[in-house]
């Protein structure tokens, strides 16, 4: 798929201070489309363990690949830019905090390709 969905991975140099990004802003958002039934991510069951959540996302250990990821918690595989900011700067301050190691963020959504989330995948994966 050409355009957003097909996004190159990134590295990530991992500077950011813990708690920083505690304080973001966002724009005002609806929470979009109704979860789909049969979408696991909108599911959200907590099968592994869990680092983070508020009202735009959570961040969990992926049930397939052991590395954290970001899932936003409106079933769309596109958010805005300033949505995936904010974002991934969730998932980094996981990374910071928790594991502390360089990674690249991997948003190439293999198995559920209809609802965003992206991985923090050490640099060595």
């Amino acid at each position: 798929m050409a355009g957003r969905g097909a996004r190159a991975a990134r590295w990530v140099a991992v500077v950011s201070a813990p708690g920083a990004v505690g304080s973001a802003r966002l724009p005002a958002m609806d929470h979009g489309p109704t979860p789909d039934p049969h979408c696991e991510l909108c599911e959200a069951a907590r099968m592994t363990e869990w680092y983070f959540e508020d009202d735009l996302c959570w961040v969990a250990e992926c049930e397939a690949c052991s590395v954290p990821m970001v899932v936003w918690k409106r079933h769309d595989p596109n958010p805005p830019e300033e949505i995936r900011v904010v974002l991934h700067a969730r998932l980094s301050e996981v990374v910071v905090e928790r594991f502390g190691f360089e990674y690249w963020l991997d948003e190439n959504m293999r198995t559920i390709p209809s609802h965003y989330h992206a991985h923090a995948r050490p640099k060595r994966w």
